[in-house]
């Protein structure tokens, strides 16, 4: 097994929320028990309840067993996990409450330093005024930032301005969990390593490219939280728009972490603004009504606490354009959204159709080349092409046959995308995380539709819950003589 030379000591702030049990400690379990952690690094949680280190292993505990497998958790690794553990309490508004963290901090103080902020953004400015008095951020010290940084361009900078006081921007790690699944990585080597897609990955040869992130589930009970962002903000600002960037950027001179992320910045600095026309015609945005989810009936949106009069959308879809040579006139179609029909996240690369066909195919036409890039809930990759059907036929028929361009995995466990984040963190590794430039490109393209929005330009439209979104969204490409692709 691979082992990281380098100790260090992660401090999770919110180490007692629903992200840190639910997606962290089983990343970071997995991560120590496969050899990418050294097992003489310590696994900090800062908590506002007080609790001693025995019942905070004892919640661990209870936790990996409900968000892990029954293969996954084993007694005897978290027997050899759980020393790594430890508990500090901490009230990220009371500067003296840090005392316990620097007492165990100091015990190491030539370690690596991780300290992830798995708190809401208002948290971060003080908690990184509290790790500066106590002399708590090292050279060897990174901060890892959840989202969402901010509700636009200028509380997002008040945000990371916060943080920069304190951190220098290399040490930032903005963190966007799709970045993180082997298929989304893919991508880069899928574009840039085959010589069959280099000459096709332009204008000339795709029709337009959809991205889809679909929810089957709702608020569930955050309707305080996702009130104040909605899908624009929540889903469209950043995972799909780092999305776009991956499947649209130039090729990068190398694998380097700002090579990378030059390239993505060019892809946004590319977007077209768009205007209040273009906000009308090409946007939409909807709230779920009641409806019916995996056989049950459930409630609509506005029916959540203190939501009864809101304006926030639950599902968005885009048609984006890139103004650059390699993209002139290939439109991008996103949407997002919660209550849809199933759970789905894809990208689909629409090719042209072939100039002339020589297939008679019973008058049907021949169907266009597709690239179909699964993330969730299942990770695949399929080329879709044609194909004669064997047989006697006078003439030749024919039929689209799926290729499957999938990995097989020869491995007990498959790495979760937190695992991939967090290893790269330990690494110093900034490749797959935002920078700071990137982070304010995409919120200055957003805020002009989200400013549209409040203006009442595109009118919220409304779609019962378990369906595929709003007629609107239909409409949307439809008008441009297309179709999504689950249609």
């Amino acid at each position: 097994m691979e082992i990281i030379e380098n100790l260090c000591d992660i401090t999770i702030f919110g180490g007692h929320g629903d992200l840190a049990f639910r997606k962290l400690m089983p990343a970071l379990y997995h991560l120590s028990n496969n050899g990418y952690l050294d097992e003489q690094s310590r696994i900090i949680t800062a908590a506002r309840v007080p609790m001693s280190n025995e019942e905070h292993c004892d919640l661990v505990k209870s936790k990996l067993q409900e968000f892990l497998s029954d293969t996954a958790f084993d007694e005897e690794k978290f027997d050899r996990f759980k020393k790594q553990l430890h508990i500090v309490t901490i009230n990220f508004m009371d500067n003296e409450s840090y005392s316990g963290l620097e007492a165990l901090l100091s015990t190491h103080p030539d370690r690596d330093r991780i300290n992830y902020f798995s708190t809401a953004p208002d948290f971060f400015g003080m908690i990184c005024k509290s790790l500066s008095d106590w002399k708590l951020i090292t050279a060897q010290s990174r901060v890892v930032l959840e989202k969402p940084i901010g509700r636009d361009l200028d509380s997002s900078r008040v945000i990371n301005m916060e943080v920069l006081k304190y951190f220098n921007e290399s040490q930032i790690y903005r963190i966007d969990h799709y970045l993180g699944k082997d298929t989304v990585q893919n991508i880069m080597a899928l574009r840039f390593s085959n010589r069959f897609f280099m000459p096709l990955w332009d204008a000339n040869n795709i029709d337009h490219i959809q991205i889809t992130v679909a929810e089957s589930v709702g608020v569930e009970g955050r309707w305080g939280y996702y009130d104040d962002y909605g899908a624009m903000r929540d889903m469209v600002q950043n995972h799909l728009m780092q999305l776009l960037c991956l499947v649209a950027m130039e090729p990068p001179c190398s694998l380097d972490a700002d090579s990378v992320r030059d390239e993505k910045v060019k892809v946004l600095r590319s977007l077209r603004p768009m205007s209040a026309s273009d906000i009308e015609f090409k946007t939409v945005r909807a709230q779920y009504a009641a409806g019916s989810s995996e056989g049950e009936a459930v409630p609509g949106y506005l029916e959540g606490d203190g939501v009864e009069e809101s304006t926030t959308e639950t599902f968005a879809a885009l048609r984006v354009d890139i103004d650059n040579w390699r993209w002139k006139g290939v439109p991008f179609y996103l949407r997002s959204g919660k209550r849809m029909q199933k759970r789905n996240s894809e990208i689909v690369i629409q090719f042209k159709e072939i100039p002339h066909s020589i297939f008679v195919n019973k008058g049907k036409c021949i169907s266009q080349n597709k690239l179909v890039i699964s993330l969730q809930p299942k990770e695949s990759i399929q080329l879709q092409l044609m194909n004669k059907i064997p047989g006697l036929s006078e003439q030749m028929r024919l039929q689209q046959v799926e290729l499957e361009l999938n990995t097989p995995l020869n491995m007990s466990h498959k790495p979760d995308a937190y695992e991939r984040l967090l290893l790269d963190v330990i690494r110093a590794n900034p490749t797959l995380f935002m920078r700071l430039d990137e982070v304010e490109a995409a919120w200055k393209w957003a805020d002009v539709i989200l400013d549209g929005w409040s203006e009442e330009i595109v009118p919220m439209k409304s779609y019962s819950a378990g369906t595929d979104g709003p007629s609107a969204a239909i409409q949307l490409i439809a008008r441009d003589g297309r179709s999504w692709h689950d249609e």
